[in-house]
C-alpha cells in the first residue's frame, strides 16, 4: 500500500483582517504556496501521488479549479512523486475531450511521464453552473474517455460519436507514457464502484466520513467487476486508492494542540452544510439527518468529531496510531491510501510535521510490516499486463 496526498486548496473562512475580496486572496495565495512546499517535501520522502481536484465555486473547502496548473508547476520543482488528476471533469461543456486530451499530455511530457489521470463527472451544483446535461453525464464521460486515448494514440484523429463530432486533426502533444497514462473514475458509491472495475479503470473511492465496513463493500465489488473487464482504455488499471483525513504528530497531545478536532469538524460540517444548500436545497429535514446525521446529532449534544477517528473513518493521532489504522485500509485492499493533509484551520508547519513523520517513520515501518510502498510503476515502464491490446 503507497501513501499519496490529496489538495483541494482548502481556504476556510473566515478571510480576514482584510475586508472581502482582499481578505480571500491573501488566504488563496497562502493556501497555494503551503501546498507546493509541502508537496516537495513528500517528494523527498517516498511519497507516491499526489492528486489534484477539478472544483468549481466550492468556497471554503476546494478553492483549485485548474488542477493542470498547479501539476504543471509541480512538474517543475518535484522530480519522484506521481501528479494526479483527480479528476478532470469531462462531461464536455466542463471542457472539452480535445482540450483534456491537450492539456493531460502537455503535464505528462513537462513532469517525464509522470501523470496519473483521474476522471469523474461532478454533482449537480457545479454541473448546472456549466451547462451540463447530468441525464447525459454518465454517456458523455464514457465517451470523452475512448476519444481521449485515441487522440493520444494516433497521429491523425477522427471522431463522429453520440456527443463528439470531430474531424480529422491532429492531436498535439502525445503523453509520454505509451500508450497512455494510467487512467482512474472518480467514485463515491457502490455501483459506482463496480462499473470503475468493469471499464478497467483505477478506483478513486472518494467517499469519506463512512465506516470502514461499508469501504470494504464497496472495494469487494470493484474486485469482482474488474475480475473480467471490458476495459475501454488500453491501460488497465486494477487498484483501488481512498482518501481521509490524516493528521499525525509526536503525541495525541499535539494533534489535540494543532486544533485537529476543531479542524475535523469543519471539514465535516463545511461539506455537510454546502451539500445541502446547493446540492439537495428540496430536502425534509429528516433526509437531511439520514445523508449527514451528524450535523443534528453534534447541535444536540450527542456527537463529537474524536468519534470519526474512534471508528477508524479518519487518521488521526501519533505515528503507532496513524500506523495501526493504517493497516485496516490496507487489509480491506487499498493499494493507494491518499492522505488529506491539507484542511480546517491546521497551520502549514504542523502539516509539515505531519508529512514528515508519515515519510520518515510509518513508511519504513510499512515496509517492515512487508507493506510494499515503492512505486511499481514508472514513467514509461508499464507493466505489460496492464496493457488490452497491442502497443503500435
Amino acid at each position: 500500500m503507497k501513501l499519496d496526498l490529496l489538495y483541494e486548496i482548502d481556504v476556510p473562512k473566515p478571510w480576514g483582517p482584510k475586508a472581502h475580496p482582499d481578505g480571500q486572496r491573501d488566504h488563496e495565495q497562502r493556501a497555494y504556496r503551503d501546498a507546493v512546499e509541502q508537496i516537495k517535501l513528500a517528494d523527498t520522502l517516498g511519497f507516491h501521488t499526489t492528486w489534484h481536484v477539478e472544483h468549481h465555486f466550492r468556497e471554503g473547502r476546494s478553492h483549485c479549479p485548474a488542477p493542470e496548473v498547479l501539476i504543471g508547476a509541480l512538474s517543475q520543482c518535484t522530480e519522484n512523486i506521481r501528479l494526479g488528476f483527480g479528476v478532470t471533469l469531462l462531461p464536455h461543456a466542463f471542457t472539452p475531450p480535445m482540450r483534456v486530451a491537450e492539456k493531460v499530455a502537455t503535464a505528462d511530457i513537462l513532469s517525464g511521464g509522470r501523470v496519473e489521470w483521474g476522471t469523474g463527472r461532478s454533482t449537480p451544483m457545479e454541473q448546472i453552473a456549466f451547462g451540463v446535461d447530468r441525464e447525459e453525464s454518465r454517456d458523455q464521460w464514457q465517451e470523452a474517455i475512448e476519444a481521449i486515448v485515441q487522440m493520444w494514440e494516433q497521429e491523425y484523429f477522427e471522431f463522429h460519436g453520440k456527443y463528439l463530432d470531430f474531424p480529422r486533426r491532429m492531436v498535439t502533444p502525445k503523453p509520454l507514457q505509451h500508450p497512455h497514462p494510467p487512467c482512474w473514475m472518480a467514485a463515491t458509491s457502490d455501483g459506482s464502484s463496480a462499473v470503475a472495475g468493469q471499464l478497467g479503470l483505477g478506483l478513486l473511492s472518494f467517499a469519506i466520513m463512512q465506516p470502514l465496513e461499508r469501504m470494504g463493500q464497496q472495494i469487494a465489488q470493484y474486485r469482482q467487476a474488474a475480475e473480467h473487464p471490458t476495459p475501454i482504455t488500453r491501460v488497465t488499471t486494477n487498484k483501488v486508492a481512498a482518501y481521509t483525513l490524516v493528521h499525525c504528530a509526536e503525541t495525541m497531545a499535539e494533534c489535540e494542540k494543532n486544533g485537529i478536532w476543531e479542524s475535523v469538524w469543519w471539514w465535516y460540517q463545511n461539506i455537510a452544510e454546502f451539500t445541502l444548500q446547493w446540492e439537495f436545497p428540496h430536502y425534509t429535514q429528516e433526509q437531511k439527518d439520514r445523508v449527514f446525521p451528524h450535523l443534528s446529532m453534534q447541535k444536540e449534544g450527542r456527537f463529537d468529531a474524536h468519534q470519526f477517528s474512534e471508528a477508524d473513518m479518519i487518521i488521526v493521532g501519533d505515528p503507532d496510531q496513524c500506523l495501526e489504522k493504517m493497516v485496516k485500509y490496507h487489509e480491506l485492499g487499498v493499494d493507494e491510501l491518499i492522505c488529506y493533509v491539507q484542511f480546517g484551520h491546521l497551520s502549514h508547519d504542523s502539516i509539515m510535521k505531519t508529512i514528515e513523520l508519515l515519510g520518515t517513520e510509518i513508511i519504513p515501518k510499512l515496509e517492515k510490516l512487508g507493506i510494499e510502498t515503492s512505486a511499481s510503476v514508472g514513467p514509461s515502464n508499464l507493466d505489460p499486463a496492464r496493457l488490452t491490446g497491442p502497443i503500435d
